[in-house]
């Protein structure tokens, strides 16, 4: 069997396109242009890295970007006043503060304190409990663009036995939500899997989709899937290599040399996954200007 290769480049592109074609006609008809505001606390070298893409992103379909950085030193209670005097400020309409924050700093404190309406990162409590009964919300932008993924390359869910192996707030458990509830891409059979499961093959094996987002490299191997399986790798590792320019080369948490033969279709690391999750910031960033998720009274 050969993989077909999910080209997260070329999917994330196509939502643009049309996020830019929206922002056009959305600024033809009088409005302003939208603008997302990005907090960033610290000086961490990849989280810098993501900011600077993530307003390149924002100049390709119009949006506006600002970011504000902050030291590390910081205090907390000065970071929730920072995103206070965002949630008041009306000409903003998506506020992202990138994660992960320093340990001084409690990062669900953080997410709370952004008005759940601005919040397009889907993180905020209010969005994870309006997702988790099917009711309009900002979606978490990882796994939205998954499913974006399923629906471009018309990759069948529904009935399907998905398995999530990693549970974070950010990627796993939404995930699964969305896998199982989701009516026009999901309705799959979802088995969502963690570092406390016993003999992980047990459930990986039987995965129709497999989806991996724990941060580990190359953690699933080819005895751990089946033939035909669907993989979509979240994982970014770093691993040291210094006969490359960066001294490093990026891996996700899959062994993709051997699994690729094994997989109907499968996502590379980099380039599958990253790309739509920022496409989908980006289309979140324009729900929020049109308050359509949220409008006002």
């Amino acid at each position: 069997m050969s993989a077909t290769i999910i080209d997260g480049k070329l999917v994330a592109e196509k939502i643009k396109d049309e996020v830019r074609e929206d922002v056009l006609n959305w600024i033809s008809r009088g409005n302003r242009a939208p603008k997302l505001q990005v907090l960033l606390v610290g000086s961490d070298p990849a989280s810098q890295t993501y900011v600077h893409a993530k307003t390149r992103d924002c100049g390709d379909v119009g949006i506006v970007s600002d970011t504000l950085i902050l030291p590390d030193t910081v205090s907390q209670e000065e970071v929730c006043s920072v995103i206070h005097d965002f949630n008041e400020d009306p000409t903003i309409d998506g506020i992202l503060v990138q994660l992960p924050l320093p340990d001084h700093i409690t990062q669900l404190a953080i997410i709370e304190s952004i008005d759940h309406r601005k919040d397009v990162d889907g993180f905020h409590p209010m969005n994870i409990g309006r997702l988790a009964i099917d009711q309009p919300a900002f979606k978490p932008c990882t796994p939205s663009g998954i499913m974006e993924i399923f629906k471009f390359y018309s990759i069948p869910v529904k009935g399907k036995h998905a398995v999530v192996v990693g549970a974070s707030n950010i990627v796993g458990s939404p995930m699964a939500v969305m896998l199982s509830r989701e009516n026009t891409t999901g309705k799959a059979t979802t088995t969502i899997c963690h570092k406390y499961t016993r003999d992980l093959t047990t459930h990986t094996i039987n995965a129709d989709i497999l989806i991996v987002a724990v941060g580990v490299p190359s953690l699933i191997k080819s005895e751990m899937v089946k033939e035909g399986v669907v993989i979509i790798d979240v994982g970014i590792n770093r691993l040291g290599d210094e006969s490359l320019p960066k001294g490093y080369k990026l891996v996700g948490d899959t062994d993709f040399k051997e699994i690729v033969k094994k997989a109907s279709y499968i996502t590379p690391v980099p380039g599958g996954v990253g790309p739509m999750t920022r496409a989908m910031l980006m289309k979140n960033t324009l729900l929020a200007a049109k308050k359509s998720l949220y409008p006002t009274k």
